[in-house]
């Protein structure tokens, strides 16, 4: 008799994803145990990643950033903690002013760690110790900070990084510049009103970190500086003399003191004539030791051209 073959049913095959699913339900607590050790190791890496990241932090740097790295400038080849410490320094008035120059700030291709000492094209981790040589990082304007309280961030329109949080600043493309959020319905528009120097402590105003404010002539001007001209009660802009705010109160107490303080017989008919300061007009008025007003605007920032 023949050998006799019996056909089973051929079982469907079962998938990767079923084969796994029996295993956990075999075997649930080795499989749990697996999970746990696995994230353990996980948590164990990135622990020891960010240990790596983070030394030094907050400990290195210049006068002008926190950070664990220095730039080698591509104008003059020589190192420097950041890019204002090369502009300081080539800029001083021991340098004779031939040689004098700014550094080229998104020119710049070599940085050098500050914890192991390795020259490296720019990059926000050091290539030989693993340290993160700036919190803060762009790779256009080739800037490292450790301290992000500044809310760093860059503004595409100004070409450069800025300070105070994105949210907190808009870019006016006719000016050229960012300003406070404030001011955005409100601020008077001049074309390049950032690209000069403050008139009083004659900083690039475009490139400052420190608060600018624009004026009501649409001057502009560091508020520390314009605070400072307050605190010497100084009221009018350096560069066009109009007042830089609301002087009505004190032009009442003009009024008050000129009417208390009567010329003498031979200076009462004196005519004088007057360039306000405030709104432009000429005019001719009365002479007076205290000061001259002007008719039209009723300012007293006025200035005696004849008479």
């Amino acid at each position: 008799m023949g050998d006799v073959y019996v056909n089973f049913p051929q079982q469907p095959q079962k998938s990767e994803r079923e084969k796994a699913e029996m295993s956990r339900n075999l075997h649930p607590h080795s499989i749990n145990e697996e999970s746990e050790s696995s994230t353990l190791e996980r948590v164990a890496a990135e622990s020891l990643i960010n240990e790596v990241l983070g030394r030094g932090l907050m400990e290195h740097g210049c006068p002008h950033y926190r950070r664990r790295c220095c730039i080698r400038a591509p104008c003059c080849n020589e190192i420097f903690g950041c890019h204002h410490c090369h502009n300081e320094a080539k800029n001083s008035i021991n340098v004779d002013h031939k040689q004098r120059h700014d550094i080229p700030r998104h020119q710049v291709r070599q940085v050098i760690c500050l914890l192991c000492g390795t020259e490296q094209e720019v990059g926000q981790i050091c290539i030989h110790c693993g340290v993160c040589m700036g919190k803060y990082f762009c790779n256009v304007c080739k800037l490292y900070d450790d301290d992000t309280s500044k809310q760093q961030y860059h503004c595409d329109g100004c070409g450069i990084c800025r300070i105070g949080g994105r949210e907190n600043f808009f870019h006016c493309y006719k000016c050229g510049c960012c300003y406070s959020i404030l001011l955005k319905n409100s601020h008077p528009c001049v074309e390049g009103a950032m690209h000069h120097d403050c008139p009083i402590c004659f900083e690039f105003l475009f490139e400052s970190r420190n608060d600018v404010t624009v004026l009501p002539c649409r001057h502009t001007i560091h508020q520390k500086c314009l605070e400072e001209m307050r605190d010497h009660y100084q009221y009018a802009c350096p560069l066009c003399s109009k007042s830089v705010c609301d002087m009505s109160k004190v032009w009442e107490k003009f009024d008050m003191e000129i009417a208390a303080t009567p010329m003498p017989e031979p200076y009462q008919n004196r005519m004088v004539q007057i360039l306000c300061n405030d709104c432009g007009k000429k005019s001719e008025v009365l002479y007076h030791v205290v000061a001259q007003k002007c008719p039209d605007c009723k300012s007293y920032n006025t200035r005696q051209t004849r008479g």
